[in-house]
């Protein structure tokens, strides 16, 4: 499923599960960075329990960001990843939990994904390269002006894999994040915090599923745990309404489709390296200040509130007459698994069913149609009947032929009116474009270097009477073309020749023609529609598919080694029979090791990340698994107008051939790659202010070497396994820096210990029902939220979680305190944005900002200077934002000994100066220390770059 087609169709259909985030920034006071003190309330009106990131949706922008400079070195990606997460750990501010999940070893049936995924990634990147330097020698040699080419090593994206040196160094730089943060971030106070870096075998947001699942099976879970998850792949939602937890909320960054990107070659705006003339950069400002500035703002963030999608999903999917009790939840269950027709990561999509068609809509109506022959609903728990699918499928199949004509109609119609737009266009412009000094110009930019000015007014007159001779002169006025030789003054006049349409992808399956399914078998599967044995073969590994999908969703991994052998999904009308097709998978399977997974997802091109004789077998022409790693692939379009929609027809790699392989050169691997090549598990870490921390403290100074249970009642109702750690981070013990620019840790207090989740016997059925105790939300959505438009006005997302949130108002008497109070400035807008007076504004005393709002102080408050820093009460004291009105018993947890009010130094805190709120390391002599360790040798970025180091 496209991430972007399914979340714009999410939105506009159901607008309202949408906030924007209210984000408070960090302030400057007289040159000081003043951090967020999220230990106060979360200015987005509500309170949240655990926060869970999916790392990996923050690893990508940081390392090869799109719309901004990417990082000099390693080490400057390793601080934009703290950085990120400080600001959406500053958004969100989690009260009990903070998870962060990187993804690990991923089942085989999402390796073949990753593989596509990886190699065209490098087919494209040595297209890109071939094509960028072509571009570049014409230009050169027509005499047009570039930038000399910058020589540097391109980062290979393909590192951000499980088993690779940077993901290892990756988990060291996080626990040394997490060590620091709990150290001196007050919001950090009383926070447990799970890393599960890449050595742990799973997806990230299927390792944090698997979390919330066995957690909900214990019984001190506290059922009214409002969960927060970040990431942005579609697939989150479905795995938030899979929890059945009533309070789950979904933050991302918001979604804005065709940001500008720089040209490759000249680097500036405005179009693509095939597009590029070459010419001198255009000065941006008076004195060329904003020449080195990207024409976009930092991403901003909104949340997905899944307690008002269920809302809607709940209203739409109500039925009346049922033959059976309706249950919602059962009912949201069979929606995400309809979902799973449109696509996914781990099957393809149905040929008749695209969401951009409204495919999901077709099914639910389709459903509702059917569901009084099913009698019953399509799964439960995370197991499908497929008697009742298949009544669903054979429903599709009845209308597939009208779709694909419906859809070749629609496309016609689409192409007919963008003819007519560029005919229009064309007619609507002059036949004659004036060139030369007549050129038009933007008002301003006649004196710019490319503008031309008449030397001899009488002589370019002559020559633009003459301009219809065969041999013009040539003079000082005289414009040139592209490739040097002389045009007419006059201008250009467009070719009659040119073609108003663009070519089509070839489309031999014809889909809209009688005998399409013939065709289809034919082209894609290259056998005879006839062999009905074959097609029996693809829709029962297609069935076996969509039962492990949902099984994966719901219950965990199914089968490590289980995967769909075929690039093409069969046709709706072909689920006939599938009701006595076996679903079951093979048990007791494990996963591939790190290293394993890399030989079976990288290209060649990627191999100097594994070791040298791994590498060779990816290379040698001799190599037994030469056929895994083809050079050159074909990419069918399969319907699609662009390369990057297509299908990659790459071979699907035989398990037993690989290990059978790899059995020659593990004896090759090095101490330090065999470690790596090994699968870990999760460590939990807490501050000094933590119930459990000297309990952890206990087990280390008793040498325990038998896991030992959590005790829920010292971590907010959290069970599982204690195991000691060899690379624990502990009390007075120096945490060494991996980052060389940031300083050790010498005075630490937090602790680590390995962690493991509640074990369960391999045939439990996790209930995909809702907690008893659980209380739902009061409903957020009012009538009119229910109409397709509001009386003609454009929908608009609300700000924070109140909808009764009021803008920020200042009267004519607040204008002239200000014009008063704050001096005016020659920068920005009517007033300057100077520092407050340290003695007057001291703390966090600026209400939230709404978007592009100017920051204004509070004049007036009441707020003690000296409270400033303190953050709330511990959690077991305050009472709960967001559990409703009235007592509340406390649970067992919440019974704690009430000895944690010591609050965090303010010195603590504000002596940090660094980047991303890290103090610089210092050498001995108290000076300012570069990198002084072998091996890591970077040049000192310069002082005005992305980053201040000094």
């Amino acid at each position: 499923m496209g991430v972007p087609a399914f979340f714009r169709w999410l939105s506009r259909k159901y607008p309202s599960i949408i906030v924007n985030c209210v984000e408070e920034k960090p302030k400057e006071c007289n040159g000081v960075k003043i951090p967020v003190d999220a230990s106060k309330p979360n200015p987005n009106d509500v309170e949240f329990d655990n926060l869970y990131l999916d790392m990996n949706g923050i690893i990508h922008p940081c390392t090869h960001p799109e719309d901004k400079p990417a990082p000099k070195n390693e080490d400057e990606m390793m601080v934009a990843i703290f950085e990120y997460i400080d600001r959406l750990f500053n958004i969100v501010r989690p009260r009990r939990l903070l998870y962060m999940a990187i993804d690990g070893v991923a089942p085989r049936a999402k390796m073949n994904q990753q593989r596509s995924r990886r190699f065209r990634a490098s087919k494209e990147g040595m297209e890109a390269a071939v094509e960028k330097q072509r571009v570049r020698e014409e230009i050169l040699a027509k005499g047009g002006f570039l930038p000399p080419e910058e020589i540097k090593e391109r980062f290979d994206s393909n590192c951000i894999t499980p088993g690779t040196e940077f993901m290892d160094n990756l988990a060291k730089c996080l626990r040394y994040y997490i060590a620091d943060r709990l150290n001196n971030d007050p919001g950090w106070k009383n926070l447990t915090v799970i890393l599960s870096d890449a050595s742990a075998p799973g997806e990230g947001e299927h390792k944090i599923m698997d979390y919330i699942r066995r957690q909900r099976a214990q019984p001190n879970h506290d059922p009214n745990t409002h969960h927060c998850l970040c990431g942005a792949d579609a697939d989150l939602i479905m795995l938030g309404l899979a929890t059945h937890e009533p309070n789950f909320t979904i933050i991302r960054e918001e979604f804005k489709p065709n940001k500008p990107k720089p040209c490759g070659l000249c680097n500036q705006f405005g179009h693509e390296v095939k597009d590029c003339e070459g010419l001198p950069r255009e000065k941006k400002g008076k004195h060329d200040e904003l020449a080195d500035s990207l024409p976009c703002a930092e991403g901003e963030f909104i949340f997905l509130r899944l307690n008002v999608l269920r809302e809607y999903l709940e209203r739409e999917l109500t039925m009346a007459s049922l033959p059976f009790t309706f249950d919602v939840e059962r009912s949201i269950d069979d929606w995400v698994f309809m979902c799973f027709f449109v696509g996914n990561d781990f099957l393809p999509h149905l040929p008749s069913l695209e969401i951009r068609e409204g495919a999901i809509d077709r099914l639910v109506n389709i459903y509702k149609n059917v569901v009084h022959k099913t009698g019953g609903y399509l799964t439960e728990s995370g197991y499908v009947n497929l008697q009742r699918v298949q009544m669903i499928m054979l429903a599709v199949g009845e209308v597939e032929d009208s779709i694909f004509k419906k859809r070749k109609d629609d496309e016609d119609s689409f192409r007919r009116r963008q003819k007519e737009k560029r005919k229009r266009m064309k007619r609507d412009q002059p036949a004659f474009s004036p060139g030369g000094i007549l050129t038009p110009h933007a008002l301003g930019s006649r004196n710019s270097p490319g503008s031309q000015v008449a030397s001899n007014p009488r002589q370019a007159a002559y020559e633009m009477r003459m301009q219809n001779n065969s041999s013009p002169s040539v003079s000082p006025n005289t414009s040139f073309t592209s490739d040097g030789s002389p045009s007419p003054i006059g201008g250009i006049k467009r070719k009659a020749e040119d073609s108003d349409s663009e070519p089509e992808p070839e489309d031999n399956v014809r889909l809209w023609e009688a005998g399409w399914k013939q065709r289809y078998y034919k082209n894609k599967f290259d056998v005879d529609a006839a062999d009905e044995k074959f097609r029996r073969k693809v829709v029962q590994s297609y069935v076996e598919g969509l039962c492990w999908v949902l099984r994966y969703y719901y219950q965990g991994c199914a089968s490590w080694k289980w995967y769909y052998p075929f690039h093409y999904a069969p046709f709706a009308s072909d689920f006939e029979g599938i009701a006595d097709m076996p679903s079951d998978f093979e048990k007791g399977t494990k996963p591939f090791k790190p290293l394993e997974q890399l030989m079976g997802v990288f290209p060649a091109a990627s191999g100097n990340f594994l070791p040298p004789s791994w590498r060779k077998l990816m290379s040698d022409p001799d190599s037994s698994i030469i056929d895994f790693y083809p050079e050159d692939f074909a990419i069918d379009l399969n319907g699609k107008k662009y390369a990057w929609q297509g299908v990659a027809l790459l071979p699907f790699v035989d398990e037993r051939r690989l290990r059978a392989a790899l059995e020659e050169v593990y004896p090759d691997l090095t101490p330090e790659e065999t470690k790596r090549n090994s699968l870990g598990g999760d460590v939990l870490f807490v501050g000094k202010h933590h119930p459990l921390h000297d309990f952890i403290l206990e087990l280390y100074q008793t040498g325990s070497t038998e896991p030992v249970d959590v005790p829920p009642e010292l971590c907010h109702g959290i069970q599982g396994k204690f195991s000691l750690d060899e690379e624990a981070v502990l009390p007075d013990r120096i945490v060494c820096s991996p980052v060389p620019m940031l300083r050790d840790l010498t005075q630490n207090t937090a602790i680590s210990i390995n962690f493991k989740d509640p074990q369960f016997a391999e045939d439990y059925i996790f209930k995909a029902v809702m907690l008893p105790g659980a209380r739902k939300p009061a409903p957020v959505l009012k009538p009119s939220d229910w109409e397709k438009s509001s009386n003609g006005r454009q929908w608009k997302p609300q700000l924070g979680f109140n909808r009764d949130r009021r803008p920020v108002h200042l009267d004519q008497a607040a204008f002239r305190t200000l014009g008063h109070v704050m001096p005016r400035g020659s920068g920005a807008g009517v007033y300057g944005n100077p520092a407050p007076p340290p003695a007057t504004y001291q703390g966090n005393l600026y209400r939230p900002l709404l978007r592009g709002q100017a920051q204004i102080p509070k004049l007036m408050s009441n707020m003690r200077p000296q409270d400033s820093w303190r953050g709330p009460p511990p959690l077991f004291q305050q009472q709960r934002f967001d559990r409703g009105v009235g007592a509340e018993p406390l649970l067992p947890w919440n019974r704690m000994l009430q000895t944690q009010n010591a609050a965090f130094q303010p010195n603590q805190y504000q002596m940090l100066a660094g980047p991303g709120g890290y103090p610089p390391r210092r050498d001995d002599r108290g000076g300012r220390q570069g990198y002084p360790r072998e091996g890591r040798k970077y040049p000192l970025p310069p002082p005005s770059g992305r980053y201040s180091w000094n």
